[in-house]
């Protein structure tokens, strides 16, 4: 396949055209450059020679001269039959853009506002790809025809059920996102299946008021239009089999999203009991694994937002992804959330990140699947916009490190209200500028020698604090990881705590962390002195007769 393009007439603007040259050879394409102010008749002479598949051509100058080369490329094909039927392409500004759609000269007409999928999309031959394009309707297919530039996705959730079916529309319309997660109020995550339990006064409150499946078929029937993106939807607080079958049914839910601890008398976010929540969500897990749809189970970011110090979460981390594969997932989608808790330090937060991901994937093999998500954390977002807008670009930046799949967008406005549909579509726009600079080629933070002597050191504490958990096993099983006893035990004496958890009936919240050095770590009450895992757990070791680790 060969494609031929210049900057034709008298434009000598030619860094469009080489871009879309440089995206033409990743897909394999032959190509030649004829150059800059490239005359109608010689262009004719080098398609006849060079005979190529596509002709893509530039002009970014003003639209009254474009209306003149236009002409010129008129005449051309209509004394040239033999080329006439060539695919043609054109790349310009917005207005001159415009009139090149006009002139029915050109299968596609590019003015840079394009998502790149799109110019990706034309590649593949796909005529008429802005207008209509085939992205795959699962994550996996989607991922496959996105490659090598992430999905991305934005959760959306209004007060008012019609409000939010309309932004759904108006995000697919843009093309500015592949993914979104519907937003259900609290009353639907917790009483969907129960309406008696609704709380009226509460309606809208935390997202989009749920009432049945048909507002759930609704929001998926306005999301079929532009570039049709998938939809997913938060589990539920309880029912969540129930929820998960519906989800399937209605919008076709592109991956189930399961705490294996959270949503319960811990966050109280329910009332479900500690230990009733673990076995529920695994079993919620286990049936998501069974009809083959992929799984995030959203656990680790939850102790990092109650400031549990890096080793807990990371151990969490890997608790949720060796949950995951025993349970069947094959699929599985890891988040990374970033900037959290608030006040971590860049290098620190990639030094945590990258143990993250050495732990998680050491679980990979033929049938379990990472998924890596990166993400903003909401609470480092301030409520100015502008200096959201940096902090988001800022963060998404740092995240490509890890070479994503997903990149989880949290729009700059978050931090003040809830992101309408123009904003999402605003912070996707901008997170999609950052992701084309960064795959362009990022530094290797990883070489870094404090984050590598950071990762080193979480990798060894989250190790330690992982074999913690399993000496709790009080009877003889093959994996004390996936016994619900076992995880609620670790909570429940303080192996796995944090701070915000003060005053849970289920869990210590005795711990104290504080930022050291750019990391979030455990330190000593009285002195403020930073702790090992090794001395945390040794002290409450010491300090609870009723807890023998001693030994560990």
């Amino acid at each position: 396949m060969r494609v031929l393009a210049a900057s034709v007439g008298n434009c000598v603007h030619v860094a469009g055209v080489q871009a879309f040259l440089d995206v033409a050879r990743s897909f394999g394409y032959e190509t030649v450059f004829l150059g800059p102010a490239m005359p109608i008749d010689k262009l004719t002479g080098a398609i006849k020679q060079h005979e190529p598949d596509l002709v893509a051509l530039s002009y970014r100058l003003s639209e009254e001269s474009a209306k003149a080369v236009f002409e010129d490329l008129r005449k051309a094909l209509d004394s040239n039959p033999d080329i006439a039927g060539k695919r043609f392409l054109f790349g310009g500004t917005p207005p001159v853009a415009r009139l090149a759609r006009e002139s029915g000269m050109f299968e596609a007409a590019f003015d840079g506002s394009e998502p790149l999928e799109v110019t990706m999309a034309v590649l593949r031959g796909s005529a008429a790809a802005q207008e209509d394009r085939v992205m795959g309707d699962t994550l996996m297919t989607r991922l496959q025809t996105n490659h090598p530039f992430p999905l991305i996705r934005h959760h959306f959730g209004q007060p008012d059920l019609q409000e939010t079916i309309d932004g759904v529309r108006r995000l697919a319309e843009s093309g500015a996102l592949d993914v979104i997660s519907i937003a259900p109020d609290q009353n639907a995550q917790e009483s969907f299946f129960r309406p008696d339990e609704m709380d009226s006064s509460l309606a809208g409150a935390g997202g989009v008021p749920l009432r049945s499946q048909d507002d759930l078929e609704a929001l998926y029937q306005a999301a079929q239009t532009g570039n049709k993106p998938l939809l997913r939807c938060y589990s539920g607080t309880r029912d969540l089999i129930k929820w998960g079958g519906m989800l399937k049914e209605t919008i076709k839910v592109a991956w189930g999203a399961v705490p294996l601890t959270w949503y319960s008398e811990l966050d109280s976010r329910s009332k479900r009991p500690l230990l009733d929540a673990i076995k529920e969500n695994q079993k919620a897990i286990r049936w998501y694994a069974k009809n083959d749809i992929p799984v995030e189970v959203n656990e680790s970011h939850q102790w990092a937002l109650r400031r549990s110090g890096d080793t807990v979460e990371l151990a969490t981390a890997y608790l949720a992804a060796h949950n995951a594969k025993a349970l069947g997932v094959r699929n599985y989608v890891c988040q990374f959330m970033f900037d959290t808790p608030r006040g971590i330090s860049p290098a620190m937060d990639l030094a945590k990140m990258f143990a993250k991901l050495d732990l998680v994937e050491s679980l990979s093999d033929v049938n379990f699947n990472v998924i890596r998500m990166v993400r903003s954390g909401l609470s480092s977002l301030s409520p100015k916009p502008n200096l959201a807008k940096g902090q988001l670009a800022a963060s998404i930046y740092s995240a490509m490190a890890l070479k994503p799949h997903i990149v989880h967008v949290v729009g700059y406005s978050e931090a003040d209200h809830v992101a309408t549909a123009d904003e999402i579509v605003e912070s996707c726009e901008l997170a999609n500028g950052v992701i084309r600079k960064a795959l362009l080629g990022v530094p290797t933070p990883e070489t870094d020698p404090a984050v590598a002597e950071r990762k080193a050191q979480l990798l060894a504490d989250a190790r330690f604090l992982i074999e913690a958990i399993k000496r709790l096993e009080q009877v003889n099983t093959h994996d004390p990881l996936i016994r619900p006893e076992v995880i609620a035990t670790a909570i429940k004496e303080g192996i796995l705590d944090a701070p915000d958890l003060r005053g849970s009936r289920v869990a210590r919240g005795r711990i104290t962390t504080a930022m050291v050095n750019g990391a979030c770590v455990p330190v000593d009450s009285a002195t403020g002195r930073a702790l090992s895992e090794k001395e945390r757990i040794d002290e409450i070791a010491i300090s609870e007769k009723d807890l023998d680790l001693a030994e560990i």
